[in-house]
């Protein structure tokens, strides 16, 4: 954790900057622990341990602006480390700007890291033996199989802990703290059909406290997904209803995050440029950036530059509501800053023809499959990309055809094609069935009309 003495450190790097002229500073302070332990095929195959500590100075000086990182706390190697940085920002070409946020956008209340429950107060207490029959207990190798399809060939499973606890200061008087621990899982496994297929799947879970952390089911669901591809059918190219299972979901939302930051408007490289205020996307659609939700993964009270984060819409019933505009592209742009990117992004849900509030009914996958009744199921994709500039994508997917809302056989090697504001306007259900370890909270999808190329 980082301590008192250098939580001075990093204010006198801020005094000391400024005493050497710089007109404006920010100092940033980190430091992280984690420890983790691999089991391959049942043995221990690998040990991990890493510690870092690094300081990041954000020096603006005679309109001009430079980062520098050191791991060093020395004091006089420090004040040695800060002349250098600003004759070497002085060197630099001028960007008037650059400067720091308004003071009174900053937040005023992180004074301790653990406001908002991110810290398990348990952590450290596993020593290395407890660490390491944790993650042997995840392992199924050994195990018999379930039937008599497959053979195992490799289960790798890996268990880990983390601290990672942040300092922020800057020459204004912002003063500001994030402390968080994670508890981590992940297992892949592949298995072998008597006819030579090899099939892999893979699984994991996150947990900011390690009572919330699900390791015993994490092997066994690996399993589950390689075993479930076997007998893959072949798919006509055509035009289907399309499912998208929660833990991959996110794919879909994340070009248009890319979309809504102001960086990306004012290079021409965002298909979201002028679409503030205006129904881009269904009615159904409501994406919130819920950053300030305690015990969360993703919640923060602040960002990089300090500037205090808000529970406010993103998207609200498809219509546009917030850029993601720092303060260096506000001043660019000469448009009013937010805040620099989504922290905590949370889909509310969706079933078409349906009024949710009335109702007060989960939306589950498998209310989604009921609903659609026909079509494709993805569960994965394998590559692909969507043009930031245009929106067009293309992705290859794999999944199971499903039928009357029941899945049929697996399908793999497809291609998905089109344009995401039209997939997003094609919106037929947004599921409530989040993943709790997930920071993109995003339920299961569906859409109408998607192109499909076997």
């Amino acid at each position: 954790m980082i301590t008192a003495h250098e939580t001075e450190i990093a204010r006198y790097c801020i005094s000391y900057a400024t005493a050497q002229g710089a007109d404006a500073a920010r100092v940033s302070l980190s430091k992280s622990v984690m420890d983790g332990y691999t089991i391959l095929n049942g043995e221990l195959d690998k040990v991990t341990h890493s510690a870092d500590r690094s300081i990041y100075l954000y020096i603006f000086a005679d309109g001009r602006y430079g980062t520098f990182s050191t791991n060093r706390l020395e004091r006089s190697e420090l004040e040695d480390f800060i002349r250098k940085a600003i004759e070497m920002v002085r060197m630099l070409g001028e960007d008037s700007c650059r400067c720091l946020p308004d003071p009174s956008r900053t937040e005023k209340n992180a004074l301790t890291g653990r406001e908002l429950d991110l810290y398990d107060e348990d952590y450290g207490k596993n020593d290395a033996d407890s660490r390491l029959a944790k993650a042997f207990a995840m392992s199924r190798h050994g195990k018999p199989a379930e039937d008599e399809r497959y053979s195992l060939i490799s289960e790798e499973c890996e268990y880990s802990e983390s601290v990672d606890d942040n300092f922020l200061v800057d020459s204004q008087g912002f003063e500001g703290r994030h402390t968080e621990t994670m508890y981590y899982c992940f297992a892949e496994t592949t298995i072998q059909t008597a006819d030579g297929n090899r099939y892999s799947g893979f699984w994991w879970d996150a947990s900011q406290k390690e009572a919330d952390l699900d390791t015993s089911s994490c092997s066994s669901k690996a399993l589950h997904k390689a075993v479930s591809q076997i007998g893959p059918k072949k798919r006509r190219s055509g035009r289907y209803r399309m499912v998208v299972e929660n833990h991959v979901a996110s794919r879909l939302i994340s070009p248009i995050a890319s979309a809504l930051n102001a960086s990306s408007i004012q290079q021409k490289v965002s298909f979201l440029e002028d679409s503030l205020d205006r129904k881009i996307f269904p009615e159904g659609m409501t994406l919130m950036d819920l950053a300030r939700t305690p015990g969360k993964s993703g919640s923060r009270l602040f960002d990089t530059e300090g500037v205090a984060t808000e529970d406010t819409p993103i998207i609200e019933k498809g219509i546009v509501k917030r850029y993601f505009v720092n303060t260096y592209m506000s001043r660019k742009m000469d448009i009013p800053p937010t805040i620099e990117d989504l922290s905590r992004p949370v889909l509310m849900p969706y079933m078409k023809d349906m009024d949710l509030s009335s109702e007060e009914k989960e939306v589950s996958l498998q209310t989604i499959l009921d609903k659609c009744s026909n079509g494709i199921l993805v569960t994965g994709f394998n590559g692909g990309n969507c043009n930031p500039a245009t929106g067009d994508f293309s992705f290859g997917i794999e999944g199971f055809a499903f039928s009357k809302g029941k899945i049929t056989h697996p399908v793999r090697e497809m291609l998905i094609t089109g344009n995401i504001i039209e997939l997003w306007n094609s919106l037929i259900a947004a599921g409530s069935d989040y993943r709790k370890s997930a920071r993109w909270q995003v339920g299961t999808l569906a859409f109408e009309n998607v192109s499909f190329s076997a």
